[in-house]
């Protein structure tokens, strides 16, 4: 009797990959997920996502890593990501790495370093010219003497 009353109820599942983190919401601790996340609320704590969208009411104080993250809120903490969007509204303290693409839009405030991270990607020709100019050392010139020719003042 009580089984066939369990199997009649279906929940649905979202199957879209994306959760949200609402306005009102606050999260404490550390936030790992293999989808994406949407983020309006206020997370304390460090984030390992897929791709992430920070909006303008959203918070997170942490380090986050990220294929794709967005940013229009508030960030104070590390980013790594492979690409990072930052909004016009965006806020972050905290320095920026980045693999492949970096776009910033004009009013965004970002107080720390932008790097881009080469982990896993290999040299191209062009870091590799740069290399050599730089460890080539400089041919060390001997100097030339001058010759001064005094010269007789007319009386």
């Amino acid at each position: 009797m009580f089984k066939t009353l369990r199997g009649t109820e279906t929940k649905q599942i979202n199957h879209s990959g994306r959760s949200h983190v609402g306005e009102t919401m606050q999260l404490e601790g550390d936030l790992r997920t293999s989808g994406c996340i949407d983020i309006s609320g206020l997370i304390n704590g460090n984030i390992f996502v897929s791709e992430m969208t920070i909006a303008e009411t959203g918070s997170v104080r942490g380090t986050i890593e990220a294929s794709v993250i967005e940013i229009n809120g508030h960030v104070e903490g590390k980013i790594s990501a492979d690409t990072v969007i930052v909004g016009k509204s965006a806020v972050i303290k905290g320095d920026i790495f980045f693999k492949n693409t970096l776009k910033t839009e004009e009013g965004a405030d970002i107080d720390g370093y932008i790097k881009r991270s080469n982990n896993g990607k290999s040299n191209t020709e062009e870091d590799i010219a740069i290399e050599e100019i730089i460890e080539r050392e400089e041919p060390t010139k001997k100097p030339k003497p001058i010759h001064v020719v005094q010269q007789k003042k007319a009386v």
